[in-house]
């Protein structure tokens, strides 16, 4: 099958999207699908406000139409909500095809941060963006059922996966600073609640591993914590590795793939019981989940890293590329097999994914 995917998240970012969309082609091109990853790269571009390392697209629309002309997809997922994926939507909107899109991130919080916007209104655009999908998905249970609560429709589970060859336990040593040293990695950015963690008063070392534009302003509000930037790939799981426990600050992430990452190195996670850690973390057996952080933090330490480990390799991207290509729909089809509900393949492979998290999974209704 002819894929295209549309993304305004793209390379030289990295993130959770960038990551998750890269493993996902490269699961598609070894399961001998063709995909097209259309992406600012092909476009003029300027800084996004207020986070000039993203780029957008400007004036998409009639480069958007050709791409997708010359590739001719059967399949169109539209992974983002920025001016590729709305030029993408017009497309498929104007030519009557159907396609599926993904919900990423939690913009009507983001945005509410920065701006005094109702999140009710951010949240209405987004329904309007999504509810002309044949499918949207969420890479989690809490938030699907989150997203319908906001009356999104046709929301399915799309899993993520993580790289257990490159992430694996390694030798501490790595980091030379005074035991036990807790750890942040991703964005640096306000929408990540670290002043959550870098506050806690505990013993042994912090380290902020990532980049962001609140990068130096909490350097020189917190000196005694260690801010290596930005690092990625093998230097990135050397510091996972390294530390005694993953702390995961934020509130408003979907799913907070990094801490799969921490996981696989064998490094249990301190979170907040919310979207995201709750359908990540095994509480009490891979990380502690708990509204005093400090308290998540020391109880945590006290786990075995085997068992992350071991939750770990049971995620593999195969896995979360096959949940992927099953929700997505072939133009090729007639309509009324198109959206017929997959329930059946659903009900059994989420009762396997979830029943070692306790949660009893939730069909995918369609």
């Amino acid at each position: 099958m002819r894929i295209a995917i549309i993304t305004d998240a793209w390379r030289p970012q990295i993130n959770g999207v960038v990551t998750t969309l890269s493993k996902t082609g490269e699961s598609l091109r070894a399961l001998g699908h063709e995909v097209l990853f259309i992406t600012p790269e092909f476009f003029r571009t300027v800084p996004c406000p207020t986070y000039s390392s993203i780029r957008l697209a400007v004036n998409p629309i009639g480069t958007m139409g050709r791409l997708l002309d010359n590739f001719s997809p059967h399949a169109v997922h539209i992974a983002t909500e920025g001016p590729l994926g709305w030029a993408a939507r017009g497309y498929c909107k104007r030519r009557n095809l159907r396609f599926t899109s993904s919900y990423h991130t939690q913009f009507p919080h983001y945005i509410n941060m920065r701006i005094p916007l109702p999140i009710r209104w951010s949240y209405a655009v987004l329904r309007y963006f999504h509810n002309a999908a044949v499918r949207t998905m969420v890479p989690t249970l809490s938030q699907r059922r989150e997203l319908k609560r906001w009356w999104f429709r046709n929301v399915v589970i799309w899993p993520r996966g993580v790289d257990t060859d490159m992430f694996q336990p390694a030798d501490k040593s790595f980091l030379d600073a005074p035991r036990p040293i807790a750890m942040y990695a991703g964005r640096v950015a306000v929408e990540k609640n670290l002043q959550a963690f870098l506050s806690l008063d505990m013993a042994g070392s912090k380290y902020v591993v990532g980049d962001g534009p609140d990068l130096e302003k909490l350097r020189r509000k917190y000196p005694a914590v260690q801010f290596t930037g930005f690092k990625s790939g093998a230097v990135l799981a050397a510091h996972l590795a390294a530390a005694d426990v993953f702390v995961f600050p934020s509130r408003t992430d979907t799913f907070g793939l990094v801490m799969l990452e921490a996981m696989a190195c064998g490094i249990p996670v301190a979170a907040f019981p919310v979207t995201g850690p709750v359908d990540v973390v095994l509480n009490g057996a891979t990380g502690v989940l708990h509204e005093d952080l400090g308290i998540a933090v020391q109880a945590a330490l006290r786990l075995d890293g085997r068992v992350c480990r071991e939750y770990a390799l049971a995620h593999s991207w195969r896995q979360a590329t096959e949940y992927f290509a099953a929700n997505l729909v072939d133009n090729r089809e007639s309509v009324a097999h198109a959206i017929k509900p997959t329930n059946s393949l659903f009900r059994a492979r989420n009762k396997a994914l979830y029943a070692q998290t306790g949660v009893i999974a939730e069909e995918n209704q369609n």
